[in-house]
């Protein structure tokens, strides 16, 4: 049966701002929901209060609603619009926990509005744990021995009853949030408190822990006709204790026998169809005895996951979209594979490549929090990558991570003895994988090493196969390394880079062109859904090498530009670039060009399958990008919208010969250097604090000395304020400047003149070689010190005087036409006694740069984009900024991730993320409580 007419608009709830846990796929889902329902003809009103996303931008819905996501938003909602359903199921917990709360006050009834995609039963049978339990319990499926307690003392008695080791697991929390391992008595009082705490029925389940037990998750979708197709099985690389968001997690399943695969599918599909009846996406996850294959249910979520974005990515298959459209009536079999656009939805994807995911920590920004990973998610992103095999996979996946790795191993860093590393592997922590290799480096065996971590012999097994290559390797040198076994290296993932450290001879462009000479080059495959047996449509690809060199991804004759994305979320550069890349693609493909996107981030919309012309799924690392443009060879490559990730690369395309779309590397490098970017200001009369730069102790004391505490302490070239410190004395710098060369060796550092006490404002810009236009002025609220990214921040001014301000733009004008800009510049200013100082300027999308577009409903990106290309000139566009009162950017932490850690703010960024406040004026309490407490948490 066709779809539902009696539905003719929706709303679309959204997750809110980004915190551990809840990152930006489900801006991804929110998205490709709200396209996929409105190419029904059906009206989409979206609720969400982050302005970063794609999700909440003006083309995606018929109308955007930048509020709280509270019950009094949606009944506000309802009064303003005719509803006739909502779809809670893609914004992640928040959008269920506020679509549960709406019904229990009976606001849908009273406005008759339906549930679409789950119902309010489901939700809380797969909440509440002991729903769940009788449930599993009713349909035969086995779950671990466990009981529900709502007190400590009920706790305590269960505790007994069941043995250690234990889990603690609150209802209704989502990534983990206060569940914890009790290995003994001592632990249980405190994990007992923090889990009924965290619940917000103040109910937790008391449950044996099955650690050690590996780890499944299964995708499915359901239509009205009860039709069930299992999309993807992910299986987890660490042992169950380890949060699945915090695990390396690859797909398809590697090391399940058929039995065990076909009991998992039989019950999956048990435990769904026994789940109410709605049509829609499901995740299930199970745990099995590696010894005796004893399947138990972990746990069921009657909504699209953090695991949907990824299987949608790793399998082509687009399960938002087919879910949303499955919510409103159609079934699968009435639906077409959007990939191949001939085979039916109800044809599971076949896979012929490994996918492998890999979390992003950030434990540098959190001071003193316990970085070993169990039952709460501690990662802040996550990169995903596609390869031939286990090895060539996971190695694409450490190039892509952003810290500075080019392979799977630490190079040049300290070694510890076998004997250490047997012990340091039994504790999963964030570099558990490297460390991993660097026992099998050391001839500590595999058995050894399975038994020490729990991890399937299978993948160590894999791991070995690096480890032997590299040591064969590593008897070479550039001019006598074998073709044979450079070829063998290529083909388990190793970097060129990698290849050069591991020989500590040559470099990666030498390698290349020894590997280019001998036809050893990437070729491109197609993500297809279907192993190759259909023909696809859909241009998605990934890179490898194999011996037929036959590529899949044949370049078109049009004039076309590559877009840099920003790589995995990380604290500082997060979903606002991503918006800025899927603006960036969409003003090429109106300006003619092809645009083709190269990006490795899983959760988000820049990397779906149908934004660009063309997507590379590839780590943004040299290497892939440089073959990327000797094969496309593209009229130029965009590296404005992907923050610093992007920004890095530009250097060595100048080198190339590539054109940099925009404003110019060495122009961009005059803003990012600061000896240069200060002689500059020097000769356009612009006032900026003092500063010397320095690269030893002595020198960072003199340097201190000469300019006057308190000082601030950096390194040159960083995003997000990383390892930025505020000192007060000549100890304290020395104590700073060690910490530095320890982590950066060799780095330049920057001492600047601290303005103690003073107003932090920046401005956004647009410039296109004649004309400069303001976006907007933004006031933190926050005195100077505190980031600006962790900053309550107000557009338009609110306390600056008309003087101030036209002196501010007057500056920024006159920084952008000497710096040639042509494109977005974001600069920031303090203002101290009347006297504006410029502290530095980024020539590039800013995080603010989607927050203005949003407050003024301006597609402020499309516009910057087309005047990178040179398509268009200012003057031909025009601009009216609506915004009535003002617009606030609250900044959102995870602290409660890291119980311990202090919550004081410094020149360091924190947040995780970001949400948007209008009020009317400023007499707004909300506005006046900021103000008052504005100083409360400054620290160094």
């Amino acid at each position: 049966m066709p779809k539902d007419t009696s539905i003719k608009s929706v709303l679309i709830i959204g997750s809110g701002p980004i915190v551990i846990g809840q990152a930006c796929e489900f801006d991804y889902s929110g998205s490709q929901a709200a396209r996929s329902i409105r190419e029904e003809g059906i009206k989409v009103i979206l609720i969400n209060s982050n302005p970063a996303t794609i999700m909440t931008d003006p083309m995606m819905a018929d109308q955007v609603y930048l509020l709280p996501l509270t019950v009094e938003s949606i009944e506000q909602i309802l009064e303003e619009n005719q509803i006739d359903a909502v779809l809670p199921t893609m914004g992640g917990q928040t959008a269920l926990n506020l679509a549960k709360e709406a019904a229990e006050l009976g606001v849908w009834e009273k406005y008759n509005v339906r549930m679409i995609g789950v119902d309010i039963d489901a939700i809380d049978t797969a909440e509440d744990r002991e729903k769940f339990r009788q449930l599993m319990f009713k349909i035969g499926v086995p779950v671990a021995p466990s009981r529900v307690a709502n007190s400590l003392l009920e706790g305590k008695e269960f505790a007994q009853e069941i043995g250690f080791p234990l889990v603690i697991r609150p209802s209704f929390t989502l990534g983990g949030t206060g569940g914890g391992f009790v290995h003994d008595k001592s632990e249980l009082e405190a994990a007992l408190d923090r889990g009924l705490k965290a619940s917000p029925i103040h109910e937790v389940l008391v449950e044996k822990a099955v650690l050690g037990w590996k780890e499944y998750e299964l995708e499915l979708l359901r239509d009205k006709n009860d039709n069930v197709a299992i999309i993807c099985t992910v299986e987890n690389l660490d042992p169950m204790g380890v949060h699945t968001g915090d695990s390396i997690t690859v797909a398809p399943a590697m090391t399940l026998s058929d039995t065990a695969f076909q009991d998992m599918r039989n019950k999956a599909i048990l435990m769904m169809r026994s789940l109410g009846n709605f049509a829609g996406g499901c995740n299930v996850q199970f745990a099995l005895n590696p010894d005796t294959e004893e399947l138990i249910s972990v746990e069921i979520n009657p909504r699209v996951s953090r695991s949907s974005a990824l299987a949608s990515k790793a399998t082509g298959y687009p399960i938002a979209k087919i879910a949303a459209k499955l919510a409103i009536g159609y079934t699968l079999d009435e639906l077409k594979n959007q990939i191949t656009k001939t085979t039916s939805a109800y044809f599971e994807p076949a896979l012929d490549y490994v996918i492998v995911k890999m979390p992003r920590w950030n434990f540098d920004k959190f001071k003193g929090a316990n970085d070993t990973l169990g039952l709460q998610m501690k990662s802040v992103g996550e990169v995903m990558a596609i390869g031939r095999s286990f090895g060539e996979a996971i190695q694409k996946a450490c190039q892509s991570l952003e810290n500075n790795a080019v392979g799977l191993g630490y190079y040049g860093k300290s070694q510890m003895h076998a004997e250490e590393l047997i012990e340091y592997i039994k504790t999963p922590k964030w570099d558990r994988i490297f460390r991993i290799k660097d026992a099998l480096m050391g001839g500590v065996s595999v058995g050894t090493i399975a038994k020490a971590t729990g991890i399937d012999r299978w993948f160590i097994n894999e791991i070995k196969k690096i480890v032997d290559l590299e040591k064969e390797i590593a008897k070479y040198k550039t001019a006598t390394l074998p073709v044979e076994l450079l070829k063998e290296a290529k083909f388990q993932g190793f970097s060129d880079e990698q290849i050069c450290r591991i020989m500590q001879d040559g470099n990666d462009e030498e390698i290349y062109a020894k590997r280019k000479a001998a036809g050893i080059t990437r070729v491109y495959k197609m993500v297809d859904t279907c192993s190759a047996e259909f023909e696809a449509k859909t241009p998605y690809f990934y890179s490898t090498f194999e011996s037929g060199n036959y590529t899949e991804s044949k370049p078109s004759n049009r004039k076309k530009v590559i877009v840099l994305g920003s790589g995995p979320n990380r604290i500082g550069q997060g979903i606002e670039f991503d918006y800025c890349c899927v603006h960036g693609l969409l003003a090429l493909k109106e300006c003619g060009y092809e645009a083709i996107m190269m990006n490795c981030n899983p959760e988000t919309v820049s990397t779906d399958f149908d934004m660009a012309d063309k997507l590379y799924f590839e780590p943004v690392f040299w290497e892939h990008l440089w073959e990327l443009i000797e094969h496309e060879k593209p009229e130029g490559v965009i590296v404005q919208l992907g923050g610093q990730t992007a920004l890095k690369l530009a250097e060595r395309l100048t080198k190339k010969g590539v054109k940099i779309i925009g404003t110019s590397f060495d122009n961009m490098d005059i803003a990012e250097d600061r000896g240069r970017f200060s002689d500059m200001l020097k000769e356009l009369n612009i006032p900026y604090p003092n500063y010397g730069t320095a690269y030893t102790v002595d020198e960072a004391v003199e340097v201190a000395n000469k300019v006057g505490y308190p000082v601030l302490v950096r390194p040159s070239y960083v995003l997000g304020g990383q390892r930025m410190r505020i000192v007060i004395n000549d100890e304290e710098v020395e104590k700073a400047v060690v910490s530095l060369l320890k982590h950066i060796p060799g780095n330049k550092i920057l001492i600047d003149h601290f303005l103690d006490r003073c107003q932090e404002a920046e401005i956004d810009a647009i410039c296109d070689g004649e004309e400069f236009h303001v976006m907007g002025v933004m006031e933190h609220i926050e005195p100077a010190g505190i980031h600006s990214g962790d900053s309550n921040a107000v557009l338009p001014q609110f306390n600056l005087s008309p003087l101030i301000v036209e002196t501010m733009e007057e500056y920024a004008r006159k920084i952008a036409f000497k710096l040639n800009i042509k494109g977005l510049i974001n600069i920031q200013f303090a203002i101290k006694d009347g006297k504006v100082y410029v502290i530095e300027a980024n020539p590039r999308a800013s995080r603010t740069t989607p927050f203005i577009a949003k407050a003024y409903q301006i597609p402020y990106l499309n516009v910057a984009t087309k005047i990178m290309l040179g398509a268009n000139k200012l003057r031909d566009f025009k601009f009216v900024k609506r915004l009535k009162g003002y617009a606030i950017k609250e900044p959102v932490f995870s602290f409660e991730k890291f119980p311990g850690v202090s919550k004081e703010l410094g020149p360091e960024m924190k947040s995780t993320g970001e949400a948007i406040r209008f009020i009317k004026d400023l007499r707004d309490p909300y506005f006046r409580q900021l103000y008052k407490d504005r100083s409360m948490y400054l620290s160094k």
